[in-house]
């Protein structure tokens, strides 16, 4: 025990234990790392690759209406759909990383994938998926998707992956004027390329359809740039 220390005033009290001895503890800060355990002066080393960047955004994913049995049914069906797209357009589904959004998914394809295909043929093979998923599931759970195709650098860290392309690409596929362009149609996709991506991809494939683009204004914080739209619209389906 403490010995007892002696006040001003005559009177004593009992040392209490310093709060360092409580580490972690509620309300008290942990003691302070030493100076070679610190991890973030000086410069970073980055570790980037080249990659298309593909974001998938679900209309009224969390609309009041929506069940969570009725979302676990749609992402698998996001799922399927993406993958059975991607191997129709000739997309190895395998050699692309991708991320969970919750409500959607960020699909990175790698340097050594020709981003063609994303341009001519992914498009048209995930809205017939859609419309096959949409004709075998109530309304609750269709599917409309938004989404964002573009290309950039991206950076890995022990994390995942962040950089200001992956940024863009989230900007992108959340545009108000992406959301307005689906909500006013019955379409059950909407594709925005940027204008890299429109105009070295898109415009310069014979299969784009680069017509059925249209230009859009992308306004956001420190983000005022252009993109291009395109609507899709459901077909009967084959299967």
């Amino acid at each position: 025990m403490a010995e007892p220390q002696a006040r001003p005033s005559g009177r004593t009290r009992r040392a209490r234990p310093r709060s360092a001895a409580l580490p972690g503890a509620i309300g008290v800060a942990p003691a302070r790392p030493s100076a070679d355990e610190v991890d973030w002066r000086g410069s970073v080393e980055l570790n980037t690759a080249h990659c298309t960047i593909v974001v998938i955004d679900v209309e009224g994913f969390g609309r009041y209406s929506r069940t969570n049995p009725n979302k676990i049914r749609i992402r698998r069906g996001m799922y399927r759909a993406l993958e059975r797209a991607f191997a129709a357009a000739g997309i190895p589904w395998g050699v692309c990383q991708y991320s969970d959004l919750g409500d959607g998914v960020l699909v990175l394809g790698p340097a050594a994938v020709s981003k063609t295909p994303f341009a001519e043929r992914l498009p048209g093979a995930l809205a017939e998926e859609l419309a096959w998923h949409n004709g075998a599931h109530p309304q609750q759970e269709h599917i409309r998707l938004r989404l964002a195709l573009h290309a950039g650098e991206v950076t890995y860290d022990a994390h995942g992956v962040t950089g200001s392309s992956i940024l863009d690409a989230q900007r992108l596929v959340d545009a108000p004027a992406l959301k307005r362009a689906l909500a006013g149609t019955s379409a059950v996709l909407a594709t925005i390329a940027s204008s890299w991506f429109y105009e070295e991809v898109v415009r310069q494939s014979e299969g784009g359809d680069a017509g059925d683009y249209r230009p859009v204004d992308v306004v956001g914080d420190d983000f005022p740039v252009s993109a291009w739209v395109r609507l899709l619209f459901a077909s009967a389906p084959r299967r």
